[in-house]
């Protein structure tokens, strides 16, 4: 077999071995890899390399190293799911940088961090005061995650007091195209409801690019030609506008009866139905 011919061979083998190893380790291999982690992609991609362009290897040597080390690592990562312990000598623990507002300069001797670095890490997450962090801690993987102090917290709703309506995650309804039935079937809705509020935009569902429906059953659409534009969806206002002529009319109706009865009860229900407008107003707007 020629060389060439070989190479090739080897590198699409070996690179469905490791798409499938990687793929057993799970998606925790590909976020931030603490220390062992950083090892195993580095001796993985060793072995990889060495048994695809050096023709004068045993290939097999290659897939029995490649078993023996995804072995290894799903034994000790189980093992770091069992003990406390051995998780903080395999995956290390986080180091406190900044505490109570107040500077761990031994933490950072430790670290091997200096004060520009640290200033660095804060800027990262958007402080560019020391003095407005109350807690701040280097994770194994070397992420600085920071706690700032109260007063330099984004404002909530919880702390002004407002209330909002629940919000759940988009569904992606459309996609280049084509309609998605499980999102669809996800947010309750069907392919009959989709086709009406596209004819109310006036879009063909081959012109969206991506559709998306939000908590409130409210659909977004993106479209291929960018010059046409979108009417914004306008359940909402027009509720809440539907809800304000109805308690006018009954304004109006109360000061249009002079029976006793019919104006007490309309101004009843003028007044309820204000209520439920004060109350359902900041979940329309």
């Amino acid at each position: 077999m020629p060389g060439w011919l070989e190479i090739v061979i080897r590198s699409v083998v070996f690179l469905i071995v490791l798409f499938l190893i990687t793929k057993a380790l799970g998606k925790k291999q590909m976020a931030q890899l603490d220390i062992f982690q950083y090892i195993t992609g580095i001796v993985i991609g060793s072995i990889v390399a060495i048994h695809v362009t050096d023709l004068a290897t045993n290939a097999v040597y290659g897939f029995l190293a490649l078993a023996v080390w995804f072995l290894i690592t799903v034994g000790i990562e189980y093992a770091a799911l069992k003990s406390k312990r051995f998780r903080n000598i395999i995956q290390g623990k986080g180091t406190v940088f900044i505490q109570n507002g107040k500077i761990m300069e031994d933490n950072l001797k430790k670290e091997r961090y200096t004060t520009d670095n640290l200033l660095e890490k804060l800027r990262d997450n958007h402080v560019f005061n020391a003095t407005d962090v109350e807690f701040a801690i280097l994770e194994p993987t070397g992420n600085l995650n920071i706690l700032p102090k109260k007063e330099h917290q984004p404002i909530t709703p919880k702390i002004i007091g407002a209330r909002v309506a629940p919000e759940k995650e988009p569904q992606t309804v459309i996609m280049d195209g084509h309609a998605l039935l499980e999102p669809l079937a996800n947010a309750s809705l069907n392919t009959n409801w989709l086709e009406t509020e596209l004819e109310k935009m006036n879009v063909s569902i081959e012109n969206v690019f991506l559709g998306q429906v939000d908590s409130d059953g409210q659909l977004t659409v993106d479209l291929y030609d960018d010059k046409l534009t979108v009417p914004e969806p306008t359940e909402k206002p027009l509720l809440l506008a539907s809800m304000k002529k109805c308690q006018a009319d009954l304004e109006l109706f109360a000061l249009g009866t002079d029976n006793r009865d019919s104006k007490q009860l309309y101004q009843k229900n003028s007044k309820r139905m204000q209520e439920a407008i004060d109350k359902i107003t900041p979940y329309l707007q």
